[in-house]
């Protein structure tokens, strides 16, 4: 097993037109960043796997059977008899960004125990990959930390995306400390621009990331910025690599898991320790190419881009 991640899985209502009455339209699609990260894994030729929970209802059994149709092992979902699936709903701006408005009080998701952690799949994973948002809640997040024990314990790599989400904290205060504690456990780090703002105050990425790396000597972090594209920092070096901005992209759903997928492809393939600017560049390039991808098609879990269709849009721009 390559990857096992462990996590939300949700519904993401996104705007699709309006109906005939002028009233707006939204599609489910599968959702949730650590499924979406393993279903890019899946499309690069990883082996993975994903651990988490959704309720027993309609919109549970699809999800199931949308990650399982990607390849993903399921063995490690469950389903809660009681709670229902978590659903969000996704508005996008004209330029394709999004706000979010989260159904959850509880989700399903939240309510993952350490008992129900497939700990046998943890264990045959090179890597581990976890969020932030199984750490708002007591109960999921008593589930993450024993995971990321056993990981640690069987020798994986753990790989982390703070994935910031505002309205499903109780509190910034509590949002912090959480994503934080994820900061001290993690090999391999995937954060966004705002998120480098949000726990530090930064601006200046080179900034920000020094400031993290001071307090938690993350091995491998990679940042990513938007329409500035990526930068990487290790073993004491720094490299940015430019967007592949395009006039088609359509919302930008997945577009950090797809970014954060290739990250861990790239790990598996290279290691972290030892590298040149140069190879990490190529990761930087192939990842922005396959996020650039992932915004002209709606949704993510289910339209992540195969390997030979980043490579064909890397050689056009050669």
């Amino acid at each position: 097993m390559d990857v096992v991640a462990l996590g939300e899985l949700l519904i993401d209502f996104t705007e699709n037109g309006t109906s005939g009455q002028g009233n707006p339209l939204f599609e489910a699609n599968p959702g949730g960043a650590p499924c979406n990260v393993l279903a890019m894994l899946e499309k690069l030729g990883r082996r993975t796997a994903f651990i988490g929970k959704v309720g027993a209802d309609a919109f549970g059994h699809l999800l199931a059977d949308a990650v399982a149709e990607q390849g993903i092992d399921t063995r490690g979902m469950c389903y809660d008899e009681q709670i229902p699936t978590t659903l969000a709903f996704v508005q996008n701006a004209p330029d394709g960004d999004r706000s979010f408005s989260f159904y959850r009080s509880p989700g399903a998701d939240m309510m993952l125990t350490a008992d129900e952690v497939d700990t046998g799949l943890i264990r045959e994973a090179k890597i581990f990959h976890f969020g932030s948002l199984s750490l708002t809640d007591p109960v999921c997040e008593a589930a993450t930390r024993h995971a990321i024990a056993v990981a640690k314990e069987a020798g994986a790599l753990v790989s982390y995306d703070p994935n910031l989400r505002k309205p499903l904290w109780k509190s910034m205060e509590l949002a912090e400390e959480k994503i934080r504690w994820g900061l001290s456990q993690c090999d391999l780090l995937k954060i966004s621009d705002d998120e480098i703002f949000f726990l530090t105050g930064e601006v200046d990425i080179e900034a920000g990331v020094a400031k993290l790396l001071q307090e938690y000597h993350i091995p491998f972090v990679c940042a990513t910025m938007g329409k500035s594209g990526s930068r990487a920092f290790f073993d004491g070096q720094s490299v940015a690599a430019e967007p592949f901005l395009r006039d088609d992209t359509i919302e930008t759903t997945g577009a950090g898991d797809t970014f954060c997928a290739c990250m861990i492809d790239d790990i598996l393939t290279h290691g972290i320790h030892g590298r040149t600017p140069e190879d990490v560049k190529e990761m930087l390039r192939f990842a922005n190419a396959a996020a650039s991808l992932i915004t002209t098609r709606k949704g993510a879990l289910r339209v992540m881009p195969e390997r030979a269709e980043v490579a064909q849009m890397l050689d056009g721009t050669k």
